[in-house]
C-alpha cells in the first residue's frame, strides 16, 4: 500500500506539469498513466503556446529548450478567396504574440524533469478505479502494476486522463452535465520535413474546405485539410494531400508549398465538449478529461495549462496556507476561461470550414465576415485578444 498527498491520473502535459509545479511547491504527487511513456511521447498534437502558458513553463522551470527551440509568432495569415491577408497580433495586443513549440516536446521536457527528480510515474497501469472521493476524506485508488494488484492512498485526486478517461467516468450521472457539440467533418494531418509556406500559420477558407499550414520548426511542417468523417488514410497519399492542400492555398502560399514524404498521418475528428463542474469531493478534473475544443483556435493544451495552473495554486494555497478558497473557486475559475474558448472556436470553425448543409448564401455570408475582418482593427482586435489568450482573471 502506498501514499501520498495529490495522486495525479495521467501523464499527458498537464498532469505532468500539475506534478512538477507540486513537486516544487513540496507537495508530494504520484503519476499513474495506462500507456507507456514511449506512446505518451509518440502522440503528435497541438503546438501553439499562449503567453500565460509558456510563463507557467518557466515557473514549472522546464522552458530551457522551449526558448531555444521554440518560434515566436507575431501574427496569423488568414487567406480566402485568392487573398493572404496578415493580422498583426502583437500590435494589435501590446506586444503578445504566441509560440510555436510541439506539444511532444513539452512532454518530453516535463518527463525528464520528473525523472532528473526521481519521482514517482507508473506507466502501464490498467483497472484504474477510484474510491471515497466523493465524501471521503481519504480517497484512494486501486489498480494494477505489471499484473499485481495495488492500492493508493492520497488527500486528492487529479483527473488528467483525456475525454476517454477514468476520472470523468467515475463521476456518478447525476453528479455532472456535459454540453457537446460534434462538427460533421474532421482535419485530415500530415507531419513533414518541409519549410513552412509562409513564416507564421496560413488559415485558409475555401469552397473545398478549410486548410491550415502551421509548422515545428523552419524546416517541418505540419499541415491540415479538412475531410470526411468517412474517409480513411488509406485513401489519401501523400501525393493526393499536398494536392488538396494547394488547391485550398492562396496562390503565394501555394507557390511556397514543397512537397515532401509524411512523418505522421492521421484524421481526427472535431468536436467542442464541456462537463459541468470540474470538482467532486476530492476529485478535480482538468484537460480534456473536463472539455474539448476544435483546433481551429489553437486553444486545447492552453485551457489545459489554465487547468493546472488554477488547481496548482488552489493545492499549494490549501498544504501552505490551510485555506480551501483556491480549490473552492477551482471549478468556476476554470469554467469561466473554458466557455470563453468555446466561443471562440466554435465561431473560428464556423467561419473558416465548409458545413454539409451550407449552401451559396452561407458561403457568401462567410467571405462578407472575413472582409469585415481583415478590414476593420476593431475585429481584428477581439481576433488577436482571444488568440494570444485572454487574461487569466478577465
Amino acid at each position: 500500500m502506498q501514499s501520498t498527498q495529490v495522486a495525479i491520473i495521467g501523464a499527458g502535459p498537464s498532469g505532468l506539469l500539475l506534478g512538477q509545479l507540486l513537486t516544487r511547491a513540496g507537495i508530494h504527487n504520484v503519476i499513474l498513466e495506462q500507456r507507456s511513456a514511449e506512446h505518451v511521447l509518440g502522440r503528435v498534437r497541438a503546438g501553439i503556446l499562449e503567453q500565460t502558458t509558456v510563463q507557467l513553463l518557466e515557473e514549472a522551470g522546464v522552458a530551457e529548450r522551449l526558448h531555444s527551440e521554440g518560434l515566436v509568432h507575431d501574427g496569423i495569415y488568414i487567406a480566402f478567396d485568392g487573398q493572404r491577408h496578415h493580422v498583426d497580433l502583437a500590435g494589435l495586443t501590446g506586444g503578445r504574440g504566441v509560440t510555436v513549440y510541439g506539444q511532444t516536446e513539452i512532454t518530453r521536457d516535463l518527463m525528464a524533469a520528473r525523472s532528473a527528480a526521481g519521482l514517482l510515474t507508473h506507466y502501464e497501469v490498467a483497472g484504474v478505479a477510484l474510491h471515497d472521493f466523493e465524501h471521503g476524506h481519504k480517497p484512494w485508488l486501486s489498480y494494477l502494476r505489471q499484473g499485481k494488484p495495488e492500492v493508493l492512498h492520497c488527500d486528492y485526486i487529479a483527473g488528467c486522463d483525456g475525454f476517454h478517461g477514468v476520472s470523468r467516468h467515475s463521476v456518478p450521472p447525476d453528479a455532472i452535465k456535459t454540453f457537446e457539440r460534434v462538427y460533421p467533418f474532421g482535419w485530415l494531418g500530415v507531419l513533414a520535413d518541409t519549410p513552412p509556406v509562409a513564416p507564421e500559420l496560413v488559415y485558409a477558407q475555401h469552397p473545398r474546405g478549410f486548410a491550415l499550414c502551421s509548422m515545428r520548426s523552419r524546416t517541418r511542417s505540419r499541415c491540415y485539410i479538412q475531410c470526411h468523417l468517412t474517409d480513411s488514410l488509406a485513401q489519401w497519399s501523400d501525393e493526393l494531400f499536398w494536392a488538396e492542400l494547394r488547391s485550398r492555398l492562396d496562390p503565394v502560399s501555394a507557390a511556397a508549398l514543397q512537397p515532401a514524404a509524411s512523418i505522421e498521418k492521421s484524421i481526427a475528428p472535431l468536436r467542442s465538449f464541456v462537463a459541468e463542474p470540474m470538482r467532486f469531493g476530492r476529485l478535480f478534473l482538468a484537460g480534456d478529461a473536463a472539455h474539448i475544443v476544435p483546433p481551429t483556435g489553437a486553444k486545447g493544451l492552453n485551457l489545459a495549462a489554465s487547468d493546472v495552473r488554477f488547481l496548482a495554486q488552489g493545492l499549494i494555497e490549501q498544504y501552505q496556507e490551510h485555506s480551501s478558497a483556491g480549490l473552492n473557486h477551482y471549478s468556476a475559475r476554470a469554467l469561466r476561461r473554458v466557455w470563453r474558448a468555446e466561443r471562440f472556436t466554435w465561431g473560428m470553425t464556423r467561419l473558416l470550414h465548409s458545413f454539409p448543409d451550407q449552401g451559396s448564401f452561407d458561403h457568401k455570408l462567410q467571405l462578407a465576415e472575413l472582409d469585415y475582418l481583415t478590414s476593420s482593427i476593431a475585429a481584428q482586435t477581439a481576433l488577436a485578444e482571444n488568440y494570444v489568450g485572454l487574461a487569466l482573471d478577465a
